[in-house]
């Protein structure tokens, strides 16, 4: 199996941390946050990874290179400009190949185990999400669990709203007959929930969206305390 990191965003909302280095290489507990993700991927076996870029894309590829330093072969693609989740994926498909990948947000840390999405079978399904509790600055979440199946708020009144964590794994034919461009990825996911083609579940895993310098510095405090191992 195959994994894309999602790695071309401006990180507006880390400047002025941003403004020279790209947010996927921003540190907590003294490694990058992408090198977390890469790290993660190569213990369960997934070495070709696809990263995007397109901020300060010289400064990321010149940094990761390779990936040989990590044991694991990384393909770049590059944006002119950002193209957005679904446009970065669908610009990244002749890389990506016709099986199902692993997705990855490059801006989120967590413990959970990567191992688990090997396991996951996606038969007639587009996606399968890895939702979290919701955090206190996305208190009403994104979508809604019951029974293993990920739906829209409009959709389903029972179950749990969750929010999506940024890991998954999706299928290429989600994006059949999509051309390239700019486009964001939630709704297409809608679109699959709509048509009963997307499983879920919730993760008990430590889970940051590492969106704003105070979160950066908490969590890198956190991590060298010792409290997410």
């Amino acid at each position: 199996m195959k994994a894309m990191i999602l790695a071309a965003g401006l990180g507006n909302r880390m400047r002025p941390l941003t403004l020279y280095k790209p947010k996927p290489l921003l540190e907590v507990g003294g490694k990058a946050l992408i090198v977390w993700h890469i790290e993660k991927l190569k213990n369960i076996g997934v070495t070709e990874i696809i990263i995007n870029s397109a901020w300060l894309a010289d400064v990321l590829i010149g940094t990761l290179g390779d990936g040989s330093q990590f044991g694991v072969t990384i393909r770049w693609t590059r944006e002119d400009q950002g193209l957005e989740t679904a446009g970065g994926i669908i610009n990244a498909l002749p890389l990506l190949g016709a099986e199902p990948f692993i997705l990855v947000n490059g801006d989120v840390w967590t413990t959970f185990d990567f191992a688990s999405l090997l396991d996951v079978n996606l038969d007639d399904d587009l996606a399968h999400l890895v939702f979290v509790a919701n955090p206190e600055q996305h208190p009403n979440g994104d979508f809604t669990l019951a029974d293993g199946r990920a739906y829209t708020f409009d959709q389903q009144q029972q179950g749990e709203n969750l929010t999506f964590s940024g890991v998954s794994i999706i299928h290429p034919k989600m994006f059949d007959g999509l051309e390239n461009g700019k486009r964001p990825l939630a709704p297409l996911l809608k679109q699959g929930m709509s048509d009963g083609r997307v499983s879920a579940e919730k993760m008990q895993s430590a889970w940051v969206d590492v969106g704003t310098p105070e979160r950066l510095t908490a969590l890198d405090l956190q991590i060298r305390q010792g409290q997410h191992n």
